[in-house]
């Protein structure tokens, strides 16, 4: 009796502290210009941050970017609020986290898109062109018109991943495929992108997959109207137009931001770079539409996607390097 009463004490002061320490705990975000409801990496981003908060118990927030010149004053304010873990969300913030981190070396930081080598930042990035290329040779099989559009945001190294990595798809399956290429020149306007998927689609375009962010709400809603297709990117975004989004390149942003939360909760964590691809499960394409998509098409866009785990591929990540 003696014995069963002490292991109640154990458990009782095991869910007691639990509980403390995860009402304690605290992890916040700062969005990008593109900001919650883009339909993209943001929004994977607090996918992941809800999953920590259900399976862990801890509080998070987000904070929105309205302009670039929010991200530092975005992540002091969190840090300032004794925060146990801080996101940037996206490469455009590599700069103010730099500072940041520097100026509070007790908070830690992780950062999505880019490198920021300091001791108290995990930084995660993702072979995007790998996943780039499965949706770049369903493209390539799928037109009907031999002639396919890539829509990018800013024009950075980032997003020539995405590109390289999607025309090394398409001439993959289909060596006589033009692909148009253009870029909006911001993650967050709706208008430019569908604007620009309008331009290709009366090129010639008949299917169009966008690395643009908020912009490719737009690409979509131009498919719809054109009553062709367009690729999501980052979240499958297949219920924007169920008709017309073929696929979606996914990166799941949101695995990456519940590991680490997880990890640093635990005390597991560690910083430094961590880097997600096929092999890792961090990078793929979307099964959400892919009922468009014949079963022989898929069974060769597989075939290639074991050639590239294995590392008898390797996907270009620069355009000028498509072969």
């Amino acid at each position: 009796m003696k014995k069963l009463s002490f292991l109640l004490a154990v458990v009782m002061v095991f869910v007691l502290t639990t509980g403390a320490l995860a009402a304690d705990f605290k992890v916040g975000m700062v969005t990008d210009v593109g900001g919650l409801g883009d339909q993209s990496f943001n929004d994977a981003a607090w996918r992941g941050l809800q999953l920590a908060k259900d399976d862990l118990g801890i509080e998070i927030t987000v904070v929105e970017s309205s302009t670039m010149t929010d991200y530092v004053p975005n992540l002091t304010t969190l840090a300032e609020q004794d925060y146990d873990m801080v996101w940037a969300i996206g490469f455009l913030m590599t700069d103010a986290l730099e500072q940041v981190a520097a100026m509070y070396p007790d908070v830690t930081f992780g950062i999505i898109d880019a490198v920021v080598d300091q001791p108290n930042v995990v930084s995660v990035t993702f072979k995007e062109e790998e996943g780039s290329f499965l949706v770049g040779a369903i493209a390539g099989l799928m037109t009907e018109k031999d002639t396919i559009g890539f829509i990018g945001g800013m024009e950075m190294p980032l997003i020539k991943k995405f590109e390289a990595g999607y025309k090394a798809g398409v001439k993959a399956v289909n060596p006589d495929a033009k692909v148009l290429t253009g870029y909006t020149g911001a993650f967050d306007d709706p208008g430019a992108g569908k604007e620009l998927a309008l331009t290709q689609f009366n090129q010639g375009a008949d299917i169009i997959y966008h690395a643009s962010g908020a912009c490719g709400i737009g690409v979509i809603k131009a498919a719809a109207e054109k009553e062709l297709y367009a690729i999501g990117v980052d979240s499958p975004q297949a219920h924007l137009a169920p008709y017309n989004v073929l696929t979606s390149m996914i990166k799941r942003v949101d695995v990456a931001v519940y590991t680490e939360v997880k990890a640093l909760y635990e005390g597991k964590f560690e910083p430094g770079h961590k880097v997600y691809g096929l092999a890792e499960d961090g990078v793929g394409y979307s099964k959400q539409a892919l009922t468009k998509v014949p079963p022989k098409y898929m069974k060769i866009v597989d075939e290639y996607k074991e050639k590239i785990i294995n590392g008898e591929l390797v996907v270009p990540t620069k355009p000028e390097d498509v072969k």
